[in-house]
């Protein structure tokens, strides 16, 4: 990263930020990467249990509802308006249509964003997902790592917060983030909330704010409705700033089974609240699991949960080794990140690898 985190001045100085720091080991870096764990570990007795990621392990359930994606998605090219879904959008978080830019997944937003600027100084709300920081440096942006957003002194013509928070799920409050946003406006600045987990915590949201000046909200798909792959994500903005980003993006950035597929689950609010309700029931069990195994939880969302121990690198290797892959933290070697286990065979899985001996 070179400049980004440490620019020698006493006003900025910067943090150790445990995903910034793992950027360059596979295994630690985003989760999810069975291959680079394979050859880390080796081939595991029985199929991994990826406990790595964020996503919820009991999708929206596409094709049940439905029928099937009309045919016209797959053999045509997709609607570059993607009229249908953005207003779906609109509708599901209360902001103008004309504020929402669809993309093929959230991290496709955060590599554009720092396009569209100059080189400027941005401020990173920290430890965080790593991507921000390492996105917005490669464009030649001065980065550093705040704490908080009180932490944020008025040099910053960019600042970047998640909320909730990866990987400790810490929350600000909405009403200071519009506060910091409408400062940021002031001197032409943004404040980009990445929003990739608000779905577990609709009242932390900004996203209804979307379309005022100097606000930038992401919002990803694919880990609330547990359909990763179908690479959806959405900018909610001033409107010259979502036109900017899709035009950044191209023509056809999102393909046509990901506007019809996408479209419909947003319009379905009611399995929103069930799953909530089955997600933090099942983050409750996870916590007791972990605790009974003295696994110290401090904090996360009700799809992931952060741990401490002092032994959390044997027990990630000891877990590795057994086919269960959890999220390590090269910065924080004493800490550890689990997905939820998707049913009581993985569960009891979990337990007997937890329970083994490390040797």
């Amino acid at each position: 990263m070179g400049r980004d985190m440490d620019l020698g001045d006493p006003e900025r100085d910067s943090l150790r930020d445990p995903e910034r720091d793992s950027l360059r080991d596979p295994v630690r870096d985003h989760g999810g990467d069975l291959a680079a764990a394979e050859a880390l570990f080796g081939t595991p007795a029985e199929p991994w249990l990826d406990l790595s990621t964020g996503i919820n392990p009991w999708p929206w359930p596409w094709p049940a509802p439905l029928p099937m994606v009309s045919e016209a998605a797959w053999r045509r090219l997709p609607d570059t308006s993607a009229s249908r879904l953005k207003a779906a959008a609109a509708r599901r978080w209360g902001c103008p249509v004309a504020a929402v830019a669809a993309a093929p997944g959230s991290q496709a937003l955060i590599q554009v964003l720092p396009r569209l600027r100059r080189p400027g100084r941005v401020a990173v709300v920290s430890p965080t997902y790593a991507e921000h920081a390492r996105c917005w440096a490669r464009l030649g942006h001065d980065v550093v790592a705040r704490p908080d957003i009180g932490a944020i002194a008025d040099w910053a013509e960019v600042v970047v917060v998640v909320n909730p928070n990866n990987p400790d799920g810490r929350v600000a409050r909405p009403e200071d983030l519009l506060s910091l946003a409408q400062a940021l406006a002031g001197r032409g600045g943004w404040l980009v909330v990445d929003e990739a987990f608000a779905d577990l915590a609709p009242r932390a949201s900004v996203a209804f704010a979307a379309g005022r000046p100097g606000l930038v909200v992401l919002r990803s798909f694919g880990k609330f409705h547990g359909l990763a792959g179908l690479r959806l994500g959405f900018a909610l903005s001033e409107p010259a700033v979502a036109a900017a980003i899709e035009d950044e993006l191209g023509p056809w950035a999102v393909p046509g089974p990901a506007l019809e597929i996408g479209a419909a689950a947003l319009a379905d609010t009611g399995w929103d609240d069930a799953t909530r309700a089955r997600l933090e029931g099942a983050a409750a069990g996870l916590d007791r699991i972990l605790a009974r195994h003295g696994l110290e939880v401090l904090g996360g969302t009700a799809l992931f949960r952060l741990v401490r121990h002092p032994d959390a690198g044997s027990i990630h290797a000891a877990l590795g080794r057994s086919g269960i892959l959890v999220r390590a933290f090269a910065a924080w070697p004493d800490r550890l990140r689990f997905g939820l286990p998707c049913d009581e065979t993985a569960i009891a899985r979990l337990e007997r690898a937890l329970s083994a001996p490390r040797g």
